[in-house]
């Protein structure tokens, strides 16, 4: 019955906001800047358009309603959240922070209050087991939809809605049992590398909302080991962008941002990886082997470390050369390699592929290090060749990152197949 009721409402407040409400108090309660000169409540139309799109998948896609309601009130009350932070600062930090707890808010007590609903004759404490698995939901849903608030406008709440809706779906669909103690060091962990990294001026907000979404993720779709591999690329990689920072920026070989890393950069770098995390998770319902997802993950984090220390390094010397002819050229020209770079990013790559023998199931002897490594060099290798032949006006660098992750998780993964 709630399935089939789920569109009406949300349908009825769009029509009435764009046709009806176009001033009195309910007015001014909901009207956003540009909605007096239109004369109608744009921002309130779209919101609940999006609901009621949200809505039809409920009832004609069997999307779960607690996720359906879930989704609603993380845009909802983040959208509070944020609105009540910015009565008293304009730190876009504290914003971002007070639309992700208003939302996480929002979002685990209404899976509770739609559950309740749906099986009335099921006792309150027959949710307890749920709960962990309801604040995992919550928490990424939060984060995903202040992502989405931080790289659009504000009146593109229907995107942001319709899209926090779907991954919730996917997120809710490949999540397994999730324990307690697993939830609860996932979002300490997550939370102190949010502020970290924040902090740090390692990243920006958006940067930091990315690194947080994936760090959750990959601890509660791969385990605290994934996690591990995944530091030690974040770590250290952020470590190398500060180091020497001022010398760097004096050669022209510096991050943009004070190396503050963004949304493009994260998911330059680390895409493929949570591609292998999510297929990790899906490998039960699907006839793919687990064991080549991790080693897809950990060769492509090995070649993200690879090629930044690489280049972090790398630039700080004035022996570059172009990787594909052996010219000399002006340190920091895309394929410019040196030797001191190239070392480092051998030392990178290894790093992860130490991290991953120790703490990955499926990377446990020396040759599946060195299967890792590899993936790891080729990716590196890749990266230079296309930054001197192709990087620049016709692709950016977030490209050729993504392309030299996506060259060490093959390369990593098709040697494993092959000779593990």
């Amino acid at each position: 019955m709630l399935k089939a009721a789920a569109f009406a409402p949300f349908a009825a407040v769009a029509l009435l906001a764009a046709f009806v409400v176009d001033d009195g108090p309910l007015f001014e309660v909901f009207a956003r800047p540009g909605d007096h000169q239109d004369g109608r409540l744009n921002g309130l139309a779209g919101f609940a358009l999006a609901a009621a799109g949200l809505a039809i998948l409920v009832a004609a896609m069997e999307m779960p309603v607690a996720l359906f309601v879930a989704t609603v009130l993380v845009i909802s009350y983040g959208n509070l959240g944020k609105q009540a932070v910015a009565a008293v600062s304009d730190d876009p930090f504290l914003g971002t922070s007070g639309f992700v707890v208003g939302g996480f808010l929002g979002g685990f007590f209404g899976q509770i209050g739609a559950r309740l609903i749906e099986e009335t004759a099921v006792p309150v404490a027959s949710l307890w087991p749920s709960l962990p698995l309801f604040v995992f939901l919550a928490s990424s849903a939060a984060v995903v939809a202040a992502l989405f608030r931080e790289m659009l406008f504000e009146r593109d709440d229907p995107l942001v809605m319709l899209s926090t809706g779907l991954l919730l779906w996917l997120f809710g669909a490949l999540a397994g049992p999730v324990g307690a103690v697993e939830i609860v060091g996932a979002l300490a962990l997550t939370v102190a590398l949010g502020y970290i990294s924040y902090a740090l001026e390692a990243a920006s907000v958006a940067g930091m909302l990315s690194g947080v979404l994936f760090s959750l993720l990959v601890i509660v779709f791969g385990g605290f080991g994934w996690f591990a591999v995944l530091m030690a690329f974040f770590a250290i990689g952020a470590l190398s962008t500060k180091f020497r920072y001022d010398e760097k920026r004096n050669r022209g070989v510096a991050e943009d941002n004070d190396g503050a890393r963004g949304t493009g950069n994260v998911l330059g770098n680390a895409a493929v990886a949570l591609v292998a995390v999510v297929g990790f998770a899906a490998s039960t319902r699907i006839p793919v082997d687990g064991t080549l997802f991790q080693y897809a993950f950990a060769g492509s984090m090995a070649a993200a470390l690879s090629d930044t220390l690489s280049s972090e390094v790398g630039g700080l010397y004035d022996n570059t050369r172009l990787i594909t002819t052996f010219e000399r050229v002006d340190p920091g020209t895309d394929g410019g390699v040196t030797w001191q770079g190239e070392l480092s990013g051998l030392v990178g790559a290894a790093i992860v592929a130490v991290v991953a023998m120790l703490l990955l199931s499926a990377v446990t002897t020396p040759v599946g290090g060195a299967v890792v490594l590899l993936g790891g060099l080729a990716g590196m290798t890749v990266d230079s060749v296309l930054g001197a032949t192709v990087e620049g006006a016709r692709v950016g660098n977030e490209a050729v990152n993504f392309t030299a992750t996506l060259v060490g998780a093959v390369v990593s993964t098709g040697v494993a197949f092959l000779v593990l």
